[in-house]
């Protein structure tokens, strides 16, 4: 196709997947209470699973025990009259993106599908179905780990006992929706280096050469938004590495075939 056409069968494919994701933002807005109650709104319960798990963690090894209070210190506010109906419109835009997300990786299958070889086409299924669960397994990561941490340590930050945390629904909002999904595509790193690497972008040999300053990332980010013990770093540190790993074992089994296919095509030209 000429380049127009590829541009015309882009913005069918973005029109779709904005149809598919105003349909289960739809579907959404049926469940706000349940949305907002339980999932939004579960990480500020002194109860919620992430910090019974590391109070019992933290009392079975005696280490910082801040995960064991019952309550939180900060309240919730609302500061503007549309506020709370904004919030809960992009909140359940937001979880019709991620309901739709494997609709969306399928436009985008559908779109890439002309250039690949017909014995690669066959793999479409297995690339929606391990995207999608990359996916949302980030997604439960940011939302059960990642978010719990956060939040916990910024409610209990404090300059002085003379301010108190009353936070806008908005902010709080924003970090459990932009977490969640950061760490959603955080978690499609296999993916996206499978592509890199198909395309000769990179190789082993460059994920492996950087992989220390990768490492160091890794243990920076985890130290910013856990408590200051091992384990807990250790926790958010260790699926990271665990996608690092697999990143470089799928970019080395690439670019050997590569390797093997330019091979394939000398021979044959000679």
């Amino acid at each position: 196709m000429s380049f127009l056409n590829h541009l015309e069968e882009l913005r069918w494919l973005l029109v779709r997947s904005c149809i598919a994701i105003l349909i289960t933002s739809v579907v959404a807005v049926f469940f706000n209470e349940f949305i907002f109650d339980v999932i939004i709104f579960g990480p500020k319960q002194g109860d919620f699973i992430t910090y019974q798990f590391f109070c019992d963690v933290a009392t079975k090894y005696d280490l910082d025990r801040s995960f064991c209070d019952n309550e939180l210190p900060f309240v919730i506010q609302n500061r503007t009259m549309d506020g709370q109906l904004s919030v809960m419109i992009w909140t359940c835009i937001t979880a019709g993106f991620i309901m739709a997300f494997p609709i969306i990786l399928w436009e985008f299958w559908k779109f890439i599908r002309p250039a690949l070889y017909q014995n690669e086409r066959k793999y479409a299924k297995l690339f929606i179905f391990v995207s999608s669960i990359l996916f949302f397994l980030g997604v439960l990561f940011g939302y059960f780990v990642l978010v719990p941490l956060s939040i916990n340590f910024l409610a209990n930050f404090t300059i002085s006992n003379v301010v108190e945390n009353q936070i806008d629904i908005n902010s709080y909002i924003s970090l459990v929706k932009t977490t969640s999904l950061a760490t959603g595509l955080v978690f499609e790193l296999p993916i996206i280096i499978f592509f890199l690497t198909y395309l000769g972008l990179i190789t082993d040999s460059f994920l492996k050469e950087y992989r220390r300053y990768a490492y160091v990332l890794i243990l920076i980010v985890a130290a910013v938004v856990t408590p200051p013990d091992v384990i807990s770093q250790l926790i958010v540190s260790f699926p990271l590495v665990i996608l690092y790993e697999c990143s470089i074992i799928i970019a080395k089994v690439i670019t050997k075939r590569n390797v093997q296919k330019e091979k394939n095509e000398a021979l044959t030209k000679n």
